[in-house]
């Protein structure tokens, strides 16, 4: 709250524009799908923001030390893994990912509002939700089946129910499988 009026404060609550020229999306022989570039490179930024993030769970140190926390903080703490230090770093990676993630949003939609990113936090909610609280991979497969549900789901019902369709999935995998899809503990 505090943020976003500091932001409406010192740009305005108008919308600020990355591009205002039209983008004409290119056909893709073989898939038989268009894309414009602009998407093009949000798929490679995302592709890559996921290999390094894996890379950097899987590989670094830190990575591993988060994960230790992420299954028992105090197991973690009590094997001399510094908590707070991996906390810090924790905020700092999330903090970086949703900066990263806002961008890409502002360069998809051609704008950036100070309250563009409250029409995302349900739908996030849910993906977290969905793939199992504590598990990055869960969250990525949970955003991946939001995302697409809600956009097949317009094919079939109308637009204005399209955010409903994440929470109705989630309450039936939280029926079913109150941990979520991947979720362990």
């Amino acid at each position: 709250f505090c943020l976003r009026n500091i932001i409406q404060f010192i740009w305005g609550p108008q919308p600020q524009y990355y591009i205002k020229a039209i983008q004409i999306a290119r056909k893709i022989p073989l898939l038989g799908i268009r894309i414009k570039p602009d998407e093009v490179f949000i798929i490679i930024v995302v592709a890559l923001l996921v290999i390094g993030l894996h890379f950097f769970l899987q590989k670094t140190k830190m990575g591993k030390a988060m994960r230790a926390a992420s299954d028992n903080m105090e197991l973690a703490r009590v094997s001399g893994i510094d908590t707070e230090k991996v906390i810090m770093w924790t905020w700092a990676i999330a903090a970086a990912l949703a900066a990263a993630g806002g961008i890409l949003v502002g360069i998809e939609d051609k704008f950036i509002t100070p309250d563009m990113g409250w029409q995302m936090l349900l739908p996030i909610f849910a993906a977290v939700i969905l793939g199992g609280i504590g598990n990055p991979y869960g969250a990525m497969a949970g955003g991946m089946i939001i995302g697409l549900s809600g956009e097949i789901s317009t094919a079939f019902i109308s637009t204005a129910y399209k955010p409903a369709v994440a929470f109705i999935i989630m309450v039936i995998v939280l029926i079913i499988k109150p941990r979520g899809l991947f979720g362990t503990r």
